[in-house]
């Protein structure tokens, strides 16, 4: 699943054209290293999103548990990361 589209389903980044900015303006990592909204994402991936991204101005790494099949209600979109760290520094790690 692409990057983008993976941060808009699962309600890390509310709209897919934010998720795609972010990730051009380099503010995405995945495993450490900057991704493009392209990048094709699995699960264990860890995700490193600076808080700008997001808008809230909290940073968060989270690691893909599972990939959404179709449509994902917002009660079940938990389900697909788990946070492992927050943080009000939005400098990525």
């Amino acid at each position: 699943m692409r990057l983008d589209l993976f941060l808009k389903v699962s309600g890390l980044i509310r709209k897919r054209t934010l998720a795609r900015s972010a990730c051009t303006s380099g503010l995405v990592q995945v495993n450490g290293t900057a991704a493009k909204p392209g990048r094709q994402v699995q699960e264990g991936d860890r995700l490193t999103i600076a808080g700008q991204a997001q808008g809230d101005g909290v940073g968060r790494t989270v690691e893909i548990l599972a990939l959404p099949r179709g449509q994902v209600s917002r009660r079940d979109r938990r389900g697909l990361y788990e946070i492992l760290e927050e943080s009000r520094d939005d400098h990525l790690h």
